[in-house]
């Protein structure tokens, strides 16, 4: 996975245009079909959410006939209990008339009510105060009435009650109205002895039955198997649509459909509660394309911004002559840039993936697998703090490289891997090495410019020691010359004093000799750039050797010198003849620098203490501070600048030469006012650590 989303070798696409174009066709594309797609889902749910209105609608209305056909049955079950009852007693014909009368004004529905013997012969018969219907009396009286005989017969077959097919009966008023007739046959010991029929007006059983719950959208008929109408109530008010419900109403001997039909003007813009749920989603999903389009300008012109930088940003590492590599957390190779590729000479493709790099010489794999793994294991250098490495081109060319590494953190702030950037340090180092060659024949020439100075600046040492053997030798001289003269009685005691003498005489001119011939060994050990010996020496007998020398000047000049050395300091590596001609030379400047008609006190002070220690190793500081006049400003600016001199007679060498001594034992040289007159020359020298000796 590359997680810069970075192609490493492919610049911009030749054919760019193009594929902006096929993207921006397939992305409109898509929305176009996401907006079709939407579109279809709301027609679809709108339509659903109708038919489920006019399911709703249609199940209501087959329950509404249910429930009519169920009060239908109802009825005419408690209109039989009743006919059957007026017959419970033996009662004469009058009275008889009478209970039927009283039937007929409760069962409005009911038109006539005849009592009949076992031939079907009248008896009795009485009819409905509400209606005036043109009975056929005759047809009736002689038994010819073919309904009622037919549902008697049937009635008597059946032993139980019978409906007849529905007729057309005439009414007084000019109109006609649809009669059913119900036969209930008397039983008396297990023999018919009568029946009793009853007439009924279709119209009237669904005015008495029906229309009490029937609504103002509603029409409830009877009609025929076929469909033709027999009775219709209702239907004041019509709509656009029209719904109908059939219920059966099977009676013995006769059967009967009850239509309901039910009419609802155009749908509402909001019918009910789910088209209104609907709606509201519609205008929720409209609302979210909206906002969907929106967001689509806005990733697009960020796309192009993001392409615009990529573009940028590609174009700026493919010129850019430092490497870039990029690992993810397993430790294999996710990125290179054209720089890297053209470093190690092998392309990206032979890179990408690569856990073991092909530019690792053979002989430091090792070293730097652990050292990658110590990288992935968190234990990283800080980004700004880099190392070098040594990389093997394709070639086999070996090339020092210059490695910065930092964690690679995504957008989301995870660690996904670790960056590297490489610079090619072949050109570095050849120039470092030109450079250091040049400064290394300019030091040797400064240093052969320097021996005449050197000269100068320790003849006046040499003198003493030389001046202090020629002494030495003179004092021998005259005492041998004394030898050889006869000795006088008791002289034994004499003699041996004077051999004790010359023994430490010829010491005294032994180490003033020996120390000359260091003097000189150092000075040609500086020229030539030989590696100087380091001894671990203490300080007060850096300060003890050079005493004598100093202190010798300073009666010519007339100048007090005197020591402070701080009690318990650890002994310090140096090279003793050159620290302790570095301490000559500053006590001597310093001696000089008081030499002057004005001033009185004249005090040289020879300091050494422990410096304050600034890392984990101890320094021991040097001071030499005199009461002169002090250093002005102007002058203290190029005060360590070769060559450069207050005094006629010197060279200005000393004090750099001074600089370069120190420096090399790895300490500073500085200087500071002194209060209230004069200046502080101060270095350090690192103190000697036991463990150091192991090193």
């Amino acid at each position: 996975m590359n997680p810069l989303n970075l192609s490493p070798t492919a610049a911009l696409p030749a054919r760019w245009p193009w594929r902006r174009w096929r993207t921006a066709w397939r992305r409109w594309s898509l929305w176009s079909l996401l907006v079709a797609l939407v579109a279809s889902m709301l027609i679809t749910m709108v339509w659903l959410a109708g038919r489920y209105e006019a399911s709703q609608v249609q199940d209501k209305l087959e329950r509404d006939t249910a429930n009519a056909v169920a009060d239908i049955r109802a009825a005419l079950n408690r209109n039989l209990q009743d006919l059957q009852a007026l017959n419970a007693s033996d009662n004469d014909p009058a009275e008889w008339k009478a209970r039927a009368a009283e039937l007929l004004q409760v069962r409005r529905e009911l038109m006539r009510v005849e009592s009949r013997d076992a031939d079907l012969h009248i008896r009795a018969h009485a009819e409905t105060p509400y209606r005036n219907v043109q009975w056929e009396d005759q047809l009736r009286t002689q038994n010819t009435h073919p309904e009622a005989v037919l549902t008697c017969t049937h009635a008597r077959r059946l032993n139980g009650p019978a409906y007849s097919p529905s007729y057309f009966q005439l009414l007084a008023e000019g109109m006609g109205t649809e009669m059913m007739e119900v036969c209930l046959p008397l039983t008396q010991s297990g023999h018919i002895v009568g029946f009793v029929i009853g007439t009924y007006s279709l119209q009237s059983l669904l005015i008495t039955q029906v229309s009490k719950n029937l609504p103002r959208t509603q029409e409830v008929s009877f009609t025929e198997p076929d469909g033709t109408r027999l009775a219709l109530l209702g239907a004041s008010w019509r709509g656009t649509r029209m719904f109908t419900a059939q219920q059966l109403l099977d009676l013995p001997g006769s059967t009967l459909v009850l239509r309901m039909d039910s009419w609802h003007r155009a749908p509402s813009v909001f019918p009910n509660v789910l088209t209104a749920l609907v709606t509201l989603m519609s205008i929720a999903l409209v609302s979210v394309v909206a906002v969907l389009v929106r967001d689509n300008r806005r990733r697009l012109r960020a796309e192009r911004d993001l392409g615009d930088a990529l573009a940028f940003r590609k174009a700026m590492e493919d010129s850019l002559v430092t490497g870039l590599r990029a690992r993810d957390l397993q430790g294999h190779i996710s990125y290179v840039n054209p720089a890297f590729c053209t470093m190690v000479g092998f392309t990206a493709e032979e890179l990408l993936g690569q856990s073991i790099a092909p530019y690792w010489p053979p002989e430091r794999a090792d070293v730097y697998t652990r050292r990658r793994d110590s990288r992935l294991s968190g234990h990283a250098p800080p980004p700004r703090e880099g190392h070098e490495s040594i990389f093997m081109r394709k070639d086999g060319t070996r090339f020092p490289v210059l490695i910065f590494e930092a964690p690679l953190i995504n957008a989301q702030g995870q660690h996904t891997g670790w960056m590297s950037a490489f610079i090619d340090i072949s050109e570095q180092k050849r120039m470092e090495e030109i450079s250091r060659a040049s400064q290394e024949r300019l030091q040797a020439t400064a240093r052969l410019a320097t021996v005449g100075e050197m000269a100068s600046l320790l003849s006046h040492e040499l003198t003493q020691p030389l001046a202090a053997i020629s002494s030495y030798a003179t004092g021998s001289l005259n005492m041998l010359a004394d030898g050889d003269t006869p000795p006088a009685a008791g002289s034994e005691a004499r003699l041996h004093q004077q051999l004790q003498d010359l023994r430490m005489a010829m010491e005294r001119i032994s180490f003033q000799a020996d120390r000359a011939g260091r003097v000189i060994k150092s000075v040609r050990d500086f020229v030539r750039r030989r590696d100087q010996s380091r001894e671990v020496v203490q300080a007060s007998e850096l300060i003890d050797a050079v005493l004598p020398l100093v202190s010798l000047q300073a009666r010519k000049l007339g100048v007090r010198v005197a020591t402070e050395i701080e009690p318990g300091l650890p002994p310090v590596l140096c090279d003793p003849t050159m620290i302790e001609q570095v301490l000559l030379n500053l006590a001597r400047n310093g001696m000089q620098a008081m030499d002057s008609p004005e001033i009185v006190e004249r005090e040289l002070l020879l300091r050494v203490r422990r410096a304050a220690a600034s890392t984990r190793r101890s320094w021991v500081e040097f001071a030499v501070v005199d009461g002169g006049s002090g250093i002005p400003q102007h002058v203290a600016e190029q005060l360590f600048t070769p060559f450069f001199t207050t005094r006629d007679e010197g060279m200005g060498l000393g004090l750099s030469l001074c600089r370069t001594v120190v420096e090399q034992h790895g300490g500073h040289l500085q200087h500071s006012p002194h209060n209230p007159r004069g200046t502080v020359f101060a270095f350090t020298l690192p103190a000697h650590a036991p463990a150091q000796m192991g090193q």
